[in-house]
């Protein structure tokens, strides 16, 4: 009961939804619909295949809106930010793939999202309001709701499923993620997206249009859970999806996977003294299954042991020729079944001729590991489960790496929750000795006040995820010291063994190894979205002379009264196309940036450093126009001396 009067009107619409559901988008009459199952002759506007919904035109233009903000260094926060080249990004996922944009176009292998699912109980930002300033900022995101959700005004917003443009803000939302995206992808490059029912079909239609549907891949299943139900209404529910498409389609490879040791016990059983050096084999059956098409040539007698002549039940999968080779090869056995009938099977070696490993082909269905594993991962590095419910299991993203990417490989999450691909490529490289890098986003999205993991010290999600990344790393770098010890251990025995040649090989095999886990990245650089540190010309509304006059004398001088020297270098960095690892060296007043690339003049310019900056003949210059005050003279010089020498020159 809520106290409320029948409404017609209401009944009258349900009445209607029951007759005629299909006229329903997002709980609305779409009238045109509703005339043509009336029968009516008319024609729909725009009439094509298109994915369209309520706001698609402002997502695109939010896309087509560029950034001014830009990216600082926190080094505190940050684990050896020297020499690693991960990197954690903590700010508001969109702004942030704007500003990567310069920097990263086409340079990312592998994508992992793990977005909001939309069911009815997510919050997240839809408006994509990013006009405002940084302490308009401040003060929106601190007004919650009664249930603890951001304000109408504030940065989330509950999308509850009695919202009229339901889907619609979901699309909203992750449309221009994905344009952005995309941009940043390899032309060799894949994107994986988890979601569930709610809103596949939709995300499905939506990558279609951005991707192309000529190059999606799989819609992959992951079975999440096992046994349980109790409380579906229907059947129950135990996988979700990922979806993965590709940038070019035709730059992608047949997709396999390494055998794990697991895979090889459990199926090659079977040794074969004769092929020792193929290593054990498995058994598959030679009888061609009831799909394969109808083929008479494949239908022959085969000799098989003691005399016996073998026939087909209804053919074989090899010809008779392939299989007189695989006879005279000893490729095929012969055993009985339980009714004592003679059958033929191939020997599938785990090695081919040259004795390299065969790799298996990915199927579509993610099995064996459980929302329970990620849940487990959290509690072993932080002692409970409530600071993070549900995170991805880090198997699931680690699965998904091993089969996208190489050793070098630079792997994106912009949706990064609790770091679970952060841990995924540290776990990686470990098991394979990968050097793959990742670059991590996540908003800092504010702890409800009395969680535990507000109580514990966890200001926002943020600061769970860098957190988790630093336990993980601690927890990987104590299994390297494990594994290093026993490793010194067997050098130091066969080094007390016969000098063999298999015996150095061996021990130089083991030092190798050693140098592998000694180099293993563990460490990564947090930045975080803040204002630029340069000011942004504001476009004036009337004509007030006064405001203008204003606004230009603020100008004469264009860096931030909150600017610092190594935010600026960043900045410029970012601005100039540079990635976030770029070497940055300092010599007295000079920034070099990879060497000759690129050098940037901040704090002082003097002839004699404006001479010695055009004899290193680096290919770009940048520096402050105020340090040419009250010397015209010397920047008339420097612009004229940079240019005979060929050196681009700017200054701001």
């Amino acid at each position: 009961m809520d106290g409320k009067s029948l409404s017609i009107e209401a009944e009258k619409i349900n009445a209607l939804k029951e007759i005629l559901p299909e006229v329903f988008t997002e709980n609305k009459i779409d009238w045109e619909k509703l005339k043509a199952t009336l029968g009516e002759n008319i024609n729909f506007s725009n009439e094509r295949y298109v994915l369209n919904w309520a706001g698609k035109s402002d997502a695109f233009k939010v896309l087509q809106s560029p950034s001014t903000k830009t990216l600082v260094p926190a080094k505190e926060e940050s684990v050896n930010f020297d020499n690693t080249q991960n990197i954690f990004i903590e700010g508001e996922n969109l702004e942030v793939l704007k500003v990567l944009q310069k920097s990263y176009f086409g340079k990312v292998k592998m994508i992992y999202i793990d977005p909001p699912y939309n069911t009815g109980n997510d919050s997240f930002i839809y408006p994509d309001k990013f006009s405002e300033t940084k302490a308009d900022y401040e003060k929106r995101v601190g007004d919650k709701d009664e249930q603890g959700y951001m304000t109408k005004d504030g940065i989330f917003k509950k999308n509850s499923k009695e919202n009229g443009q339901y889907h619609s803000n979901w699309l909203n939302m992750m449309m221009p993620r994905l344009y952005l995206a995309k941009n940043l992808l390899r032309q060799d490059g894949v994107i994986f997206v988890s979601i569930d029912d709610n809103e596949v079909h939709n995300l499905r239609l939506l990558m279609n249009e951005i991707f192309g549907e000529e190059n999606f891949i799989e819609q992959m299943i992951w079975k999440k859970r096992y046994g349980g139900g109790a409380k579906e209404k229907y059947l129950v529910n135990l996988h979700e999806y990922i979806l993965m498409y590709s940038k070019e389609k035709e730059n992608i490879d047949p997709i396999f996977i390494n055998n794990n040791e697991e895979f090889i016990e459990k199926y090659y059983t079977k040794k074969d003294e004769k092929f020792n050096e193929r290593g054990p084999f498995r058994l598959q059956p030679l009888e061609a299954a009831k799909s394969m098409g109808e083929r008479k040539n494949l239908v022959f007698d085969i000799a098989g042991p003691e005399g016996i002549v073998i026939k087909p039940k209804r053919q074989w999968l090899w010809s008779q020729e392939r299989v007189l080779k695989a006879l005279k090869e000893n490729n095929l056995e012969f055993n009985k079944d339980k009714n004592g009938e003679w059958t033929v099977a191939i020997k599938q070696y785990l090695k081919d001729e040259n004795g390299n490993e065969k790799k298996l082909k990915v199927t579509s269905i993610i099995e064996g590991i459980f929302t329970q594993h990620g849940t487990k991962e959290i509690e072993n590095l932080f002692d409970t489960v409530d600071y993070f419910p549900y995170p991805k299991p880090s198997s699931v993203v680690k699965h998904l790496m091993e089969f996208s990417t190489e050793s070098d490989d630079l792997v994106l999450d912009f949706f990064a929750g609790s770091g679970t691909s952060a841990q995924a490529v540290m776990d990686l490289n470990k098991a394979d000795g990968g050097n793959r890098k990742y670059i991590c986003v996540q908003l800092p999205e504010l702890c409800e006040e009395k969680s535990e993991a507000s109580t514990a010290g966890y200001k926002t999600i943020a600061d769970i995820s860098k957190e988790r990344i630093r336990r993980a790393g601690k927890k990987i770098q104590e299994e390297i010291a494990q594994e290093i010890n026993q490793l010194e251990s067997k050098i130091k025995k066969l080094e007390g063994e016969l000098p063999t040649e298999e015996t150095k090989a061996e021990i130089a095999n083991q030092k190798a190894k050693i140098q592998t886990l000694q180099a293993q990245d563990l460490g990564f650089k947090v930045l975080k979205l803040d204002e630029s540190n340069f000011k942004q010309w504001r476009q004036l509304e009337g004509h007030d002379p006064q405001a203008l006059a204003e606004q230009i004398r603020l100008f004469v001088d264009p860096v931030a009264e909150s600017a610092t020297v190594e935010n600026m270098v960043y900045e410029l960095l970012l601005k100039s196309g540079k990635n976030l690892n770029s070497k940055i060296e300092k010599e007295g007043a000079v920034y070099q940036i990879n060497g000759k690339e690129l050098v940037l003049l901040l704090e002082k310019a003097t002839e004699e450093i404006i001479h010695k900056v055009i004899a290193d003949k680096p290919t770009k210059v940048i520096a402050l126009d105020r340090l040419f005050k009250d010397n015209d003279q010397l920047k008339t010089n420097t612009v004229l001396q940079m240019r005979d020498a060929g050196v681009e020159f700017k200054t701001i």
